[in-house]
C-alpha cells in the first residue's frame, strides 16, 4: 500500500497498534537521531510538524536561532519489528526546516531530492544500490562490547568457520519485514566481517535504506549480545569496511549502462564526471581519519582508473546484463552521510553529462600490486588532504549550502587535529569510533 495523506499515516497507526511513532532524521555527518511522538499527539504532529532544538544537533544551528520543524515523508513509513508487539513503535524519515518554512541549508534529504530533480529535467533517472560491510564483535559478561571479532572466517566461507550465518539471515528477514530488498549475504574476507547488499533503487529511497541498514544491523546485533562496527577499518590487520555503491542511469526505460560504453555516451561522459571530481568528493565518501587506512590495501582501490569487472579499479563495470549494468564505485565506506555521499557523486556524473566529458581507456591492470601507476592520481591520502581538495572544489560548492560545507570541514578538521595529538594515534581512534560508528 502507498502512504500519501495524513489519513493513511493515522489509519496505518491504529490498524497496526503504534502507540509510538519515530520522527527520524540523521546531523549532516550521517548520524541517525529521532523524537519520539504519541499516537494520540499524531494528528498536531502531521499537520504542524514537530519542533526541536537545532543547536543540539551537530553542524546545524547555534542558540541564538535554534529552532527547526521535522516535517516526515509519508512514503518512509514502517514499522520497527525489534520493539514491542504490544504498543508497536513506528518509524518516518523526516525533512528539516525552519519554523517559517523555508527550507533549512542541513536538510541533507533535500539536498540529494534537488540532485535528483535535475535528472528529472533531463529526462534521466539514476537508480543507485549499495553493499555494505561490517564487523560483528563480542561483548563481554556486561555486555560491553570487545574487539574480539565474531569468528576467524574469511571470504565465503560457510560454518564453522562462518558463525555469523544466522546473524545474517535474521538481518535479512528484518529487512524484508520493513520493506527494504536483500539481494545477497555473505561472510566477507576480515575476521568477523560481512557484507549484505540490498536491490538498486532511487537515490533517495537508497540513501534512506542505508540508514535504515545500519539501524537494523546494530539493533539485531545488540539483541544477540554482539556489537556491530561500521568504521572503516576497525582491525588494522584486517580488510576495511567499504560501501560500494552501484550507479546506473536510465533514460525513456532503456538503461544506458547496457553493452558497449562508448566514450562519448551520456554513461561515458556519467563515469567521466565522477572520475574527474572523486579526489574532491572524497570527503564526503569517506569523513574519517580512519577511512584513509583503508585505501590501498585489502581491495579497497587508492588509483583513479576505471575497468570491466578489475576489483583493483577505483570504478568498475561488472559482467553482468540488463538491468543490472550498472558502474561500481569502490571507494565510499559506511561511516559517510549516504545524503550527501549521493549528492555529490551524482552531481560530478551530471557534470559530466552536461559537459560532454570523455571516458578515458581503461586500464586493464592489477593496481593493487602497484605502489605506483604512472599517470594515475591517487585519492587522498588523509582526511586532512581530502577536506582541502573539496573545499577548493567549485563543484562542491555548487552542490552544498556555504554554511553546511563549513561546519562539516571543521568538524573534520578537528577530527584531525585531535588524532595528531593523541600519544597513540590508532588506539585513540579505536576508542573514539569503533563504538559510535
Amino acid at each position: 500500500m502507498s502512504y500519501t495523506t495524513a489519513q493513511d499515516i493515522l489509519d496505518f497507526v491504529e490498524d497496526h497498534n503504534v502507540k509510538f511513532v519515530r520522527f527520524a532524521f540523521c546531523d549532516i555527518f550521517g548520524v541517525q537521531k529521532n523524537i519520539a511522538v504519541m499516537a494520540s499527539d499524531m494528528p498536531k504532529a502531521l499537520a504542524e510538524g514537530v519542533s526541536f532544538d537545532g543547536s543540539s544537533i551537530a553542524g546545524f544551528m547555534n542558540v541564538e536561532e535554534s529552532d527547526l520543524v521535522l516535517k516526515p515523508d509519508l512514503s518512509t513509513v514502517t514499522i520497527l519489528p525489534w520493539r514491542p508487539t504490544e504498543g508497536r513503535v513506528m518509524q518516518l524519515f523526516c525533512d528539516v526546516y525552519r519554523p517559517d518554512g523555508a527550507a533549512f541549508e542541513g536538510n541533507c534529504r533535500g539536498i540529494l531530492r534537488g540532485i535528483v530533480r535535475r535528472y528529472k529535467e533531463l529526462g534521466l533517472t539514476c537508480n543507485i544500490g549499495a553493499e555494505c560491510e561490517f564487523y560483528l564483535f563480542e561483548s563481554d559478561d556486561q555486555g560491553h562490547p570487545t574487539r574480539i571479532p565474531l569468528d576467524h572466517g574469511g571470504y565465503f566461507d560457510v560454518a564453522p568457520l562462518d558463525a555469523g550465518e544466522n546473524m545474517r539471515r535474521e538481518i535479512c528477514l528484518t529487512m524484508e519485514e520493513m520493506g527494504l530488498s536483500p539481494e545477497h549475504s555473505h561472510h566477507e574476507s576480515g575476521d568477523g566481517q560481512n557484507e549484505i547488499d540490498f536491490h538498486y533503487a532511487n537515490a533517495l529511497k537508497t540513501a534512506d535504506n542505508v540508514m535504515m541498514f545500519k539501524q537494523i544491523v546494530r539493533a539485531v546485533a545488540s539483541r544477540s549480545g554482539l556489537h556491530a562496527s561500521f568504521m572503516p577499518k576497525p582491525l588494522a590487520a584486517q580488510a576495511g569496511s567499504g560501501l560500494h555503491i552501484n550507479l546506473s542511469l536510465t533514460k525513456d526505460g532503456k538503461n544506458l549502462f547496457e553493452g558497449d560504453i562508448a566514450p562519448d555516451s551520456t554513461a561515458g561522459s556519467f563515469m567521466a564526471g565522477i572520475l574527474a571530481h572523486v579526489r574532491e568528493l572524497t570527503a564526503f565518501t569517506n569523513p574519517l581519519p580512519n577511512s584513509y587506512a583503508r585505501f590501498g590495501a585489502c581491495e579497497a582501490p587508492r588509483f583513479v582508473s576505471w575497468s570491466r569487472e578489475n576489483r583493483s579499479q577505483l570504478v568498475r563495470i561488472p559482467a553482468v546484463t540488463g538491468e543490472s549494468c550498472r558502474m561500481e564505485l569502490r571507494s565510499p565506506d559506511p561511516a559517510c552521510n549516504p545524503y550527501l555521499a549521493f549528492a555529490v557523486i551524482m552531481a560530478a556524473g551530471l557534470d559530466g553529462i552536461e559537459r560532454h566529458l570523455h571516458l578515458q581507456p581503461p586500464v586493464n591492470k592489477n593496481l593493487f600490486a602497484a605502489h605506483t601507476a604512472d599517470g594515475l592520481e591517487s585519492l587522498p591520502a588523509t582526511l586532512t588532504d581530502a577536506v582541502a581538495l573539496a573545499k577548493a572544489s567549485a563543484l562542491v560548492q555548487s552542490v552544498l549550502p556555504a554554511g553546511l560545507a563549513e561546519r562539516y570541514y571543521a568538524e573534520q578538521e578537528r577530527r584531525s587535529a585531535e588524532l595528531a595529538a593523541a600519544s597513540d594515534p590508532a588506539e585513540f581512534e579505536r576508542n573514539k569510533y569503533f563504538l559510535s560508528v
